[in-house]
Formats: C-alpha cells, sequence, structure tokens
C-alpha cells in the first residue's frame, strides 16, 4: 500500500516538476537566446509571405493596367484602321510608333477579308513598333494560336481579349503579353496586340524573394540578428567566465582574490556590467575578510578563555588536597567548581567550532581531498571507542573518491556523524559505514541500531540546539541558556552535531538528509559532488 501511495504521489508530482523545469527554462539566459532565435527565424518567413502577397496584389492591378491601356491604343487606332486601303500599310509602324515607349510594345496582325476559313493561321503581322524580327514575331504568333486566342478571335473577330502570356525578346529577356484587341474593317479582321517589358511589373520574370529590394532587406535583417545574437552570446560568455571565476575564488581560500588578479573587473569585457562586477568584487572582498576576521576572533577568544580555565583547574587541584574528606559542604563546593570550568571548557570549544563553521560558510575551502582515504584514517581512529562501548564496524569504502573540500571541514563532517551514531547505538550493535560513487555524486551512509527518530523530527535534528538525549527538552536558545545535555557517555551534548554537519556539506555543495531504517535506527545519507578533472 505505502508503495502505491508513493508512487502516486510521485506521479502526480511529475507535472509540477515539469512546470518547474520549463520556468526555468524560461527565465534563464539560454532560454532566452533559443526564444530570440525562433522570434528572428519566424519573423521574415511571415513578414516575407505578406510582403509576397501584397505585390501579388500589386502584379494584378499593374496587369490590369496594362490590358486597360491595350485597350485604349485598339480604340485609338481604329479610325485609323478604318481610313486604311491596302497602299497605306508601309506607314502602319510610324502610326504605332505614337503608342509605344521603353516598355510598351504595339503590333498590329491582319486577317484579310479575302482570307478562307476561319483559323488562327489566317493571321499575320503587318506592323510592330518597336521593330522585331520576322522570327520572333512568327514565335509570338505561333503560341497566340497555340494558346487558341487567334482561334476565337478568328470565329468572330469580336471581344476585347486580357492577357497574360510570356513570349522570350531578341535579347533573352521576357515581355508580356497583356491584352489582343480586334478591329473590324472592309479590308478584314485587325488584331492589335500590346505587350509590356517584365521591368514594366517590377520583374516578373524572376522570384519574388531575388527582387533587389527583398534582398536588401534581408541583408539588413542578417546584420541585425547577427548583432543581436553576438550581444547576447557575449553577455552570456561573460556571465559564464563570472561563473568560472568564482569557482576560482572559492578555491583559493586563505588568500586575498585582488592580491591574486582573481577579480571581477578584470575578467568583465561588456562596459555595461562593470558597476555589477566592481559590487561582485567589493562582496567578495568583504566575504573575504569578514571570514578572516572570524577565524582570527575564534582562535584569539579561545586562547584568551582557555588560559584562565587551565589557571582555575590547576588552583583547585591543591585545595583539593587540602579541604578533609569529612568536611562536606567543602567538597560539594569542590566539585560544583570542577563541574563548572568542565562546562565553561566545553562551551569555549563549542563557541569557537561555531564562528569556525560561520567562517567556513563565507569562504568555504575547496581543496582535492581524497575522501576515501580520509574517512579510512578518521576510521581507524575509532577502534578503541567502538571496543569500549561494544559496536562493531562494517565499512564498504570505495577507493579514490576525490571531493572539493577542506580536509578539515570534511573531517568534521565525518566524526561529527559517527559520533552521533556512536552514542545512539546499542552495545553489541552494528554500525555500518559505506563510500560510494553514485553518477557525478559520493554518498557517504553511516547506518546504525540505535532507536531511530521520531519522523516529525526528521528534519529537525539538523537544527541548532535540537537533541532528542534523555534530559533534554528537544530544543533551546543560545546564549546563556545554551542546552547541554550529557548522553550515555557522560560527555556534555550541545545540541549542534548535526547542525555542523549540514552546514558543512551545503557550504561545498552537498545535501544532508536521515531517514529511520526499516529494521531499526537512524540512516544518514551524505552526498556530496565529485571534483572535476
Amino acid at each position: 500500500m505505502d508503495g502505491h501511495t508513493s508512487r502516486r504521489e510521485d506521479e502526480s508530482s511529475r507535472p509540477g516538476r515539469r512546470r518547474g523545469r520549463l520556468s526555468l527554462l524560461a527565465r534563464s539566459l539560454a532560454g532566452r537566446l533559443v526564444l530570440v532565435g525562433l522570434v528572428f527565424l519566424a519573423v521574415p518567413v511571415l513578414v516575407y509571405e505578406r510582403f509576397r502577397e501584397a505585390d501579388q496584389q500589386n502584379q494584378i492591378l499593374l496587369l490590369r493596367s496594362a490590358q486597360q491601356q491595350g485597350q485604349l491604343i485598339s480604340r485609338a487606332l481604329a479610325p485609323e484602321l478604318q481610313r486604311l486601303d491596302g497602299s497605306a500599310l508601309t506607314g502602319l509602324s510610324d502610326l504605332l510608333n505614337r503608342f509605344a515607349d521603353e516598355h510598351t510594345r504595339v503590333r498590329l496582325l491582319l486577317r484579310p477579308s479575302t482570307a478562307k476559313g476561319r483559323t488562327g493561321e489566317a493571321f499575320y503581322y503587318v506592323a510592330s513598333a518597336p521593330a522585331v524580327s520576322t522570327a520572333m514575331l512568327d514565335l509570338e504568333r505561333q503560341r497566340l494560336i497555340k494558346q487558341g486566342v487567334l482561334v476565337r478571335l478568328a470565329a468572330s473577330c469580336a471581344g476585347d481579349q486580357p492577357l497574360a502570356i510570356p513570349v522570350p525578346t531578341e535579347k533573352g529577356g521576357l515581355e508580356l503579353l497583356t491584352s489582343i484587341a480586334p478591329v473590324q474593317t472592309e479590308m478584314g479582321c485587325w488584331a492589335v496586340v500590346t505587350s509590356h517589358t517584365a521591368d514594366a511589373f517590377g520583374g516578373t520574370s524572376r522570384p519574388y524573394w531575388k527582387t533587389p529590394e527583398v534582398q536588401a532587406a534581408a541583408l539588413i535583417y542578417l546584420a541585425m540578428a547577427a548583432i543581436v545574437m553576438v550581444l547576447m552570446l557575449e553577455i552570456w560568455r561573460n556571465l559564464r567566465r563570472f561563473g568560472d571565476l568564482a569557482r576560482n575564488l572559492v578555491q583559493s581560500r586563505g588568500a586575498d582574490p585582488r592580491g591574486r588578479g582573481l577579480t571581477f573587473t578584470a575578467h568583465n569585457t561588456v562596459p555595461e556590467l562593470a558597476p555589477v562586477a566592481e559590487d561582485f568584487d567589493r562582496l567578495v572582498a568583504t566575504l573575504h575578510n569578514s571570514a578572516v576576521n572570524l577565524r582570527r576572533a575564534a582562535e584569539d577568544n579561545a586562547h584568551a578563555f582557555k588560559t584562565p580555565i587551565a589557571i582555575i583547574r590547576q588552583a583547585v587541584e591543591p585545595l583539593k588536597r587540602i579541604v578533609p574528606a569529612e568536611d562536606t559542604r567543602g567538597r560539594r563546593a569542590l566539585d560544583m567548581i570542577e563541574t563548572s570550568v568542565e562546562r565553561l571548557d566545553g562551551l569555549v570549544s563549542f563557541v569557537r567550532r561555531m564562528d569556525e563553521t560561520a567562517a567556513d560558510l563565507l569562504e568555504p575551502p575547496r581543496q582535492r581531498i581524497d575522501f576515501s582515504a580520509l574517512l579510512e584514517r578518521v576510521l581507524l581512529g575509532y577502534r578503541g571507542v567502538l571496543e569500549e562501548r561494544q559496536v562493531h564496524l562494517a565499512p564498504r569504502v570505495e577507493r579514490g573518491q576525490v571531493v572539493r573540500a577542506g580536509e578539515d571541514l570534511l573531517e568534521t563532517i565525518v566524526e561529527n556523524v559517527i559520533d552521533n551514531a556512536i552514542s545512539f547505538s546499542p552495545p553489541g550493535g552494528v554500525l555500518r559505514v559505506a563510500l560510494r560513487r553514485v553518477g557525478k555524486s559520493v554518498e557517504f551512509t553511516i547506518d546504525d541500531e540505535g532507536p531511530g527518530v521520531e519522523p516529525s523530527n526528521l528534519d529537525k535534528i539538523f537544527e541548532r540546539y535540537f537533541s532528542q538525549r534523555p534530559g533534554g527538552s528537544g530544543g533551546g536558545q543560545g546564549g546563556a541558556n545554551l542546552p547541554v545535555r550529557a548522553g550515555e557517555d557522560g560527555m556534555a551534548h550541545y545540541g549542534i552535531g548535526l547542525w555542523v554537519v549540514r552546514r558543512n556539506a551545503e557550504a561545498i555543495g552537498g545535501t544532508v538528509e536521515a531517514r529511520n531504517r526499516d529494521e531499526g535506527g537512524l540512516s544518514m545519507l551524505i552526498r556530496l559532488p565529485l571534483a572535476e578533472g
């Protein structure tokens, strides 16, 4: 039942995790860079389609205008053609030149009234303006016949016909036959053919994307897109350099980053990010100085307090020999002094550890540490304690697991977790310690056979001053009322061991979690990232 419930909860949480990943991608610079790239790809397609449709509409209007122009030319020529006789045909070219220009061509075909049959073959060219070779005119005539235009015209010699028939020119280009208009006279059926060059339609002979305007706009757009993409990539690269620098900074523990040239200002290449880089440098310098001052203060304060404590402890020894055993009141006073001195000594050590932990949080050390070798060395030092407590150790340590941390910081994590597990292990119990690699992380687990932890307190055990040891209330406040509890080992406990473990692990990019074992006892899992390279 619990397995099914867990599976249903996991399935129900998947949409939330998926939405979270999508939201993170949308907010990230890389996601926005991809979005900008998609916009730059989509906009030209949409704009090109709109402009192409507009160009097509413009072409239609130009074609209609050219067709109407052809009809007007035919109407202007009709009176002249009505007055013609056979002897005046030689002057037709001069007549057509009045209506022709650099883009407009006018040609005349005639089907004499004496022609037999109603086929398109009865039409032949009699004039052209400007002049065109006989071969080109014949090619044009054959195309009109094939299209059926002259056949329909021969049947009735009536009805203007708008056209859009491309024909080649002598210079290798194309022109468009736009209209053919009939004029019936006594000589026969005249056909006034008008055509226009491709330039008159803005380059109809080539695709729209090959027009100079579109190509110029495309070059400007590509240049703009390239500038925007380069700018965003430069910002991204600069932020990556900031990230690399931040990793180098955390590996330079104890050294002033400014003295080693590790500054954000020196690595910045974007002028607009200069104020940000300066703020980062000031923040790093402040954190570095704070960490140095905390460590120095912890050491100085501990030394200052330890000296009078040692003097008090030494002064009590001769008093113990002087006060007779039957003086119960004096003996009780000496015992209270010794107990208070021991407690004061423990409090001094506790405060020092707190200050050093705070300094490590501000400036965590990041050297390459062989976690496997360190763990084996620490476990070897617990041999006497384990024998005294009659606890059996079952280690499984994979060799060569390296992490980035400080040796003291990592050793504190291991010792506090093992101390906690030993203090709760019953005589004859087994303490299982394992270290193994899982993906890009190292997992350090400690399983004991103690009483475990109330499920509601599994997360609280990592809070400061929280303890479930007998005699404690389960929590407390700092200051003079620090919760001090004596465990079964007779030592004072302040409820900060697991808090230090979690703070240290998180300072070097790790996590800590606890769970109750099905077989009884507590299992602690510490996951740390493997050192790269």
